[in-house]
């Protein structure tokens, strides 16, 4: 991933500078990778940026579960359904 160096804020300056840098991040959609000991340490976002991560993790998930049914499925036998009458019988 390349991150342009003035997208590079230290966490002390940006507990200097916390209002105008998120306020930038709001204004111009540019995301600030913020540094701890010259190490990345964590990214402030725009909100729509995040929000769209969010959607793209919940659509991901979706699709992990939509694959795993489909496994399931493969060895789905309808014969070796039991009625709810059944199982309620034997509780």
């Amino acid at each position: 991933m390349y991150i342009e160096i003035d997208q590079m804020m230290s966490i002390t300056s940006l507990q200097k500078a916390l209002t105008r840098t998120v306020r930038e991040v709001a204004q111009t959609g540019k995301s600030v990778y913020i540094l701890k000991n010259s190490s990345m340490e964590a990214v402030l976002l725009p909100y729509t940026e995040y929000a769209y991560l969010k959607n793209l993790e919940e659509v991901v998930e979706q699709l992990e579960i939509k694959n795993m049914l489909k496994e399931r499925l493969k060895k789905y036998n309808p014969k070796n359904n039991i009625s709810w009458e059944k199982v309620r019988e034997k509780i």
